[in-house]
This record gives structure tokens, C-alpha cells and sequence, in this order.
């Protein structure tokens, strides 16, 4: 395809991801140099001229996510000095969305602080995946595209699974994602109601819907520690689940977490690679869907200034 004007640019987060989406749009990823200063400082510099360019640059934040938010935001402030015509920060995953209100007194809304670094480095534009909370898109004061991967996971789910399938909310807050899901599959939905004493902790206190015989898809964005999704999981078998699957967009899969997967009563965790998944030999439980096309048809529809809400119709 021709894509004149249009450069590639990516920070050490997730290499492979953004390899492939250069390879769909026949478009080289740019040379840059990335080091660590003996003290921990992080050091960009980009390999060629991008003067009057239209750049993207495909960054997730995650772990180390201080590090490669840092990195993020050095190689936008490179691009920016070096005259680029438009800078879009491609973050596969968001971190820091979790911290996205005041939950208690005195504490931070770190999420808005992130989109004002993000833009104040001089990002013209952000793209990113399934956002924790749709809000967040409005902590930028630049435009935001905020892609979906519940369609890459319809399509990566067997007919077997669809039949007498329940869409199932992880708790309240994931009732709107996963409720248009279940509309997109014509499934029915259930809500598991949990309490979380304190974080990376959560208790089931029951299940809202009928589950009893049907095949359960847990649907979520986000997956770290992995405890409420196998304490999910548990609750539906104990009421009587066929089988138990998971779609989760951003696997962080911290700690101990590919081992709960591996012994939980979760039959397969469906999750995608905005996260590299070093972990992913690990188990033959984690299957992993690709962003790569979403994001290469994104960046191609932004850079020919067409619509991105195209792709969800």
C-alpha cells in the first residue's frame, strides 16, 4: 500500500507487536537508538530525519511501566524537536488507567497526570486499546482514539463455545463491556458482585444471573494479579457453569498469576498482545489474539484522515 509521509517508530515495550504491524503496512520501523545511563536514565535518539512526517509511535506502557512511560516520553520530545509533522503515541496498552478517580481522600487521579506528560511532550494524538474506563479519553486535552478488541475475540471463539454461552461481568464496572458483547453474540449476561478488601484482593459474594449449564465467558479489560477472574471462575463452576473461558484485553499476568490460571477451572484465557507475553509458553492456557491488523488499518485510516470508528461498524 502506498503510505508516503506515513513513519513507524518503536520504543523497547513490545518489538515484536510493532514489527508486525510494519510489515502490514510495507512501511520499516525507524532506526532508534535506545540505552540506560549507568544511573537509570533513559537515552532516545531517532536514526533518520522525520522532519514533515506524519509518526507513530508504538509504545505500550507496560511493566516496567515507569521505564517505558519514561521511554515513551523521551522519543515523543525527540520526534517533536526533530520537526515531525504529527506525532501519534500508539499505546497498545494504557497504564496507569486503573488510577483514574479519587477513591479515597488525599490520593492522586493518576491517569490525568499520565495524559498531561503524554501531551505536553508534544503527542498530536493518542491511539490505544480498550481503555479501563471511557473517561479517561477525556483526561487528554489532544484527540483519542480509543480501539475495541471485543470482535477480534467473537471471532476467536469456537462455535462449540457460543452455544448456551453467558457473557459474564467480572464485577460491576465491566457490566457495559461485556454487555455489548453479549448484544454483538446475541448471548445472555451475568454479573458477579465482588468486594475487594484492598488491591490485588478481591471476595465473590454472588452471582447475578443464571449460569447453570451454560458455557461462562468472563469478559474484561484487564487481568494482573489474575485473582478475580479465577475467584469469578470458582463461583460459576460452584453454580454449575459448563465451562468457564476468558476474554481479557491486557494480560499483565503479575506475580504468580500464570500459575493460578494453570490451576484454576478457567478452560482457556483469551487475551491479546499489547502486552508482549513472555509467559506465553508457560501454559497452554493463555491463547493470544492479535492487535497487529486493528492497529495497522487505525494507523493507515488516521494517517489518510478517514474515519477509525469505520473499523466498528
Amino acid at each position: 500500500m502506498n503510505n508516503i509521509g506515513l513513519r513507524l517508530l518503536s520504543g523497547s515495550s513490545n518489538k515484536p507487536l510493532a514489527e508486525h504491524i510494519a510489515r502490514l503496512l510495507n512501511v520499516p520501523l525507524i532506526q532508534v537508538e535506545l540505552k540506560r545511563f549507568a544511573d537509570g536514565e533513559s537515552y532516545a535518539r531517532i536514526g533518520e530525519n522525520v522532519r514533515g512526517r506524519d509518526l507513530f509511535i508504538i509504545q505500550s506502557t507496560s511493566p516496567p511501566i515507569n521505564d517505558h512511560l519514561m521511554e515513551l516520553l523521551i522519543l515523543i520530545d525527540a520526534a517533536k524537536r526533530a520537526s515531525a509533522a504529527r506525532i501519534t503515541a500508539v499505546l497498545p496498552y494504557f497504564g496507569y488507567a486503573r488510577q483514574d478517580r479519587k477513591s479515597a481522600s488525599r490520593e492522586p487521579i493518576t491517569a490525568k497526570l499520565v495524559a498531561d506528560l503524554i501531551s505536553k511532550a508534544g503527542a498530536d494524538r493518542v491511539m490505544t486499546v480498550d481503555l479501563h474506563s471511557g473517561q479517561i479519553q477525556g483526561f487528554f486535552d489532544i484527540p483519542v482514539d480509543n480501539l475495541m478488541a471485543d470482535k477480534l475475540f467473537a471471532r476467536a471463539l469456537s462455535e462449540e463455545l457460543k452455544q448456551n454461552l453467558v457473557i459474564v461481568a467480572p464485577d460491576v464496572g465491566a457490566t457495559r463491556r461485556a454487555g455489548a458483547l453479549a448484544k454483538d453474540l446475541k448471548a445472555e449476561l451475568a454479573i458477579i458482585n465482588k468486594s475487594r478488601p484492598k488491591q490485588n484482593e478481591c471476595v465473590v459474594l454472588n452471582v447475578i444471573g443464571s449460569v447453570q449449564n451454560k458455557n461462562c465467558l468472563l469478559f474484561d479489560d484487564l487481568a494482573d494479579t489474575c485473582g478475580t477472574l479465577v475467584h469469578a471462575a470458582h463461583a460459576l463452576k460452584e453454580k454449575g457453569a459448563n465451562s468457564v473461558n476468558g476474554f481479557v484485553a491486557h494480560a499483565l499476568l503479575s506475580k504468580n498469576a500464570v500459575q493460578r490460571i494453570k490451576d484454576s477451572s478457567i478452560q482457556t484465557l483469551f487475551t491479546t498482545d499489547s502486552i508482549h507475553q513472555k509467559s506465553i509458553g508457560e501454559t497452554t492456557k493463555l491463547k493470544v489474539v492479535s492487535l497487529a491488523d486493528l492497529l495497522a488499518k487505525a494507523i493507515e485510516y488516521t494517517h489518510k484522515n478517514e474515519s477509525v470508528s469505520s473499523l466498528f461498524e
